[in-house]
């Protein structure tokens, strides 16, 4: 029964180490990864593979069923996808197990919960914003360089006499400061918006 492992974090800055060692302990001969947001399987090529990749008798296995899908209807749609072909879905981290109809249920009432965690989450924040701006805060993480040196930042890196490492050095900031920096200067606002900068 062959085990194929999807690991996969939101950012560009996060790791998938951790999700890695434990596929590997549960047995994992291959394994997809990807660094893409799971707002949308649009941006997930390597979910797609993976899931293109399944036979009958395969486990796709995951580190969280949140890492796979990112809402019930999602999570409903994998699972019937996985059940077309023949294969199941198991969790390194929670209870589940999908050759039979409990263990469906516990996916679709983890999926559920998932979601409604995600969604209060966000109105928390959204609240939290709201009243932000009504005490005169902007929202968001302060820059760590002003306007000012930004240009400079942006200048300087287009000179090409100088890595974005070197400027962060020179700075006394973090390498994705000089990155942001860059981005937002040389970038479309739909490109930014998929760097989340």
């Amino acid at each position: 029964m062959p085990f194929v492992g999807y690991a996969r974090v939101s950012t560009q800055d996060q790791d998938t180490a951790l999700q890695l060692d434990a596929l590997g302990k549960a047995g994992c001969t291959v394994v997809y990864q990807e660094k893409a947001s799971g707002s949308t399987r649009r941006g997930r090529q390597e979910l797609a593979k993976c899931l293109a990749s399944l036979r009958k008798g395969d486990v796709l296995v995951v580190y969280k069923i949140d890492r796979i899908a990112r809402s019930l209807f999602d999570l409903l749609e994998i699972l019937r996808q996985l059940e077309g072909v023949g294969a199941t879905i198991k969790s390194v981290t929670e209870p589940l197990d999908t050759t039979n109809s409990m263990g469906v249920f516990v996916v679709q009432i983890l999926g559920a919960v998932a979601q409604l965690e995600r969604s209060m989450i966000r109105e928390r924040s959204i609240a939290g914003q709201i009243a932000a701006r009504e005490r005169g805060r902007v929202p968001g993480r302060i820059r760590g360089l002003s306007k000012e040196d930004e240009a400079l930042v942006v200048a300087e890196y287009a000179a090409k006499g100088i890595t974005q490492a070197g400027l962060a050095l020179k700075y006394g900031v973090s390498d994705s400061v000089i990155k942001r920096a860059i981005y937002r200067a040389t970038k479309t606002p739909e490109e930014l918006k998929r760097a989340k900068c």
